[in-house]
């Protein structure tokens, strides 16, 4: 079944398993959950390709950095990779700025979730770069799917989180502020 706009967001009871930094300041702990315990919010989830490696972090440092914004838009992130939560641990606890991480990593390793959004790469295990938008009725609105080796833009997701918010006909560049068509 294709990932579709418009219809209910894919996975909302797989159960999963998250990485939670914010827990505790040292070890974090490891959670059960699904994407449906989201409901009534937005939910702002996206795929990186492997930990331990080199653009994943520079996102996963900038989404989280913009937490704040996502949270005045009444918006959880999720990131999520097939690596387990014990690698995504691992790469925290080693890495200085991951170290400070505010939001779930999701570990994928039986593929469930990145099958279920359509960007897992069957030949080498891995997710594409996906970054997908759910409302808080759980209904896919907007998603994005880039190559493995470019990394995605935090403030494109902003604004277009702000013109589905909006509830509006929004043209094309329309920055929040500006008029919408109606």
């Amino acid at each position: 079944m294709a990932v579709r706009v418009g219809h209910p967001a894919p996975g909302a009871d797989l159960a999963l398993q998250a990485y939670d930094r914010t827990k505790d300041g040292t070890d974090g702990q490891f959670r059960d959950m699904k994407l449906s315990d989201l409901a009534g919010k937005w939910v702002c989830l996206y795929f990186y390709p492997l930990d331990f490696t080199f653009v994943c972090p520079t996102e996963i440092i900038a989404f989280d950095k913009a937490l704040g914004e996502f949270a005045d838009r009444n918006t959880v992130v999720l990131t999520a990779s097939t690596d387990s939560v014990f690698s995504h641990k691992g790469w925290c606890d080693s890495h200085k700025e991951l170290g400070q991480l505010k939001h779930l990593m999701i570990g994928d390793t039986n593929h469930q979730l990145s099958s279920a959004f359509d960007v897992l790469d069957c030949s080498k295990g891995i997710a594409y770069r996906g970054v997908y938008l759910i409302d808080p009725q759980g209904t896919l609105r907007w998603l994005a799917v880039h190559d493995l080796g470019v990394g995605r833009n935090v403030d494109e997701v902003l604004r277009v989180l702000d013109a589905l918010q909006t509830d509006k006909l929004c043209p094309c560049n329309w920055k929040p502020g500006q008029q919408t068509l109606n």
